[in-house]
């Protein structure tokens, strides 16, 4: 029952505004494992007033389920000269994934036809850390697994963004034990700033 009582709109419409991307600012509302019968809830929350920190925690159930997520539209897309994402968070020891999509609402089942694409976000369990993720080294993904494709991620058809703490990782393979965790546990991400880096400006 709880697969049809999940309801996707309303966590979209009930979205929380922080941190931006290019200037804009971002909504962000969870996307968990509920949409496919799972136990697990994520409870996301902007702190701070004038350093913006992006909560994302929660609790994983593994018992018919196993991940949880947060993700944002992308307004106008990413500029096509866009080459890598740059990340700043502070997190568990777990790893997690981050996501780029084209806003697709058919995110499960055989209906999708077109990938999330994802990178692993490993993190430490003490102190602030940033990384850059080249948008070529994404994996494209359909419903969990990673898939072959001859399309290439195009910045400009970007219309989501997220970041997940999944049973599998962006490969495919399972998320150990010793980064993600068993049965039902907590998980907490920190998330201080995402900025879009740019062919002609350094990383």
């Amino acid at each position: 029952m709880r697969i049809m009582s999940y309801d996707r709109a309303a966590n979209e419409r009930n979205a929380i505004p922080g941190l931006k991307l290019l200037g804009k600012p971002l909504q962000w509302y969870r996307l968990d494992d509920g949409v496919m019968g799972g136990q697990s809830e994520t409870l996301h929350q902007v702190v701070g007033d004038i350093e913006e920190t992006l909560h994302f925690t929660g609790q994983i159930n593994t018992q018919g389920g196993g991940f949880c997520s947060i993700r944002s539209p992308v307004e106008g897309g990413l500029p096509s000269d866009t080459t890598a994402i740059r990340v700043s968070f502070q997190g568990d020891g777990k790893t997690y994934k981050f996501l780029l999509s084209d806003g697709n609402k058919a995110a499960f089942g055989p209906s999708r036809r077109s990938p999330s694409w994802q990178a692993d976000l490993p993190t430490k369990k003490d102190g602030e850390e940033t990384t850059i993720i080249p948008l070529s080294s994404l994996t494209p993904s359909v419903i969990g697994g990673p898939v072959s494709t001859e399309v290439k991620l195009d910045p400009t058809q970007v219309k989501e963004l997220g970041f997940m703490l999944s049973l599998k990782l962006s490969n495919g393979e399972p998320n150990p034990v010793e980064t993600f965790g068993s049965g039902i546990f907590p998980f907490s991400l920190k998330i201080r700033s995402i900025e879009a880096i740019r062919a002609s400006e350094k990383a």
